[in-house]
């Protein structure tokens, strides 16, 4: 199945609009699974649901005539990367809705350094990620790509081109520095 989804991507690449309708069904559990890690840790009452994140995610795929598509595993990060602009999307809609209302939830257990979870809000998340990126964009991948992605160090070794090596050097230091990052703007230093 792995080959059939390279193949179709590469077949939707080059104009074949049925093989984006052959793709689909090969996905949309993977793309659900995405979604389901990407909402984990939500506040209950959450308006958007994991159904309605795949779907606005699919029309954002649909729609990215720009990307090279190259594997299965590039397709999945493209998708992550959409869901969680999606999310933040959400997040800062209902933000200026409800002047400084409550943010979105994240469950950051991926984190590791605390035997107790911690919850950020999703907005820092992605504040940090982007000052991140702004001097160390491979660790900001890396991050994207483990945690709104919810691929394996392997995945991400061959997303991003580098060494399984590379990519744990680099999860660990960006995990040190986001944890530091998000703790400043709860303190408010």
């Amino acid at each position: 199945m792995v080959g059939n989804i390279t193949q179709l991507l590469l077949q939707w690449r080059r104009g074949d609009e049925s093989a984006l309708e052959q793709l689909m069904p090969l996905v949309y559990e993977e793309l659900r699974r995405l979604a389901r890690q990407c909402m984990r840790g939500e506040r209950a009452g959450h308006t958007l649901q994991t159904t309605a994140l795949v779907n606005e995610a699919y029309i954002r795929l649909v729609n990215s005539s720009r990307v090279q598509w190259q594997d299965r595993a590039h397709f999945f990060a493209i998708a992550s990367q959409l869901m969680r602009r999606v999310l933040v999307d959400e997040a800062r809609k209902r933000r200026n809705l409800k002047r400084g209302g409550e943010y979105i939830r994240v469950d950051v257990d991926e984190v590791e350094l605390s035997n107790e979870p911690r919850d950020l809000d999703l907005l820092a998340l992605d504040q940090a990620l982007d000052s991140l990126s702004e001097f160390a964009p491979r660790k900001s991948k890396v991050v994207e790509l483990r945690f709104f992605g919810g691929l394996n160090i392997e995945e991400t070794a061959l997303v991003l081109g580098i060494s399984t090596d590379i990519v744990k050097r680099e999860w660990r230091t960006a995990k040190l520095w986001l944890l530091e990052e998000l703790s400043k703007s709860i303190s408010g230093v």
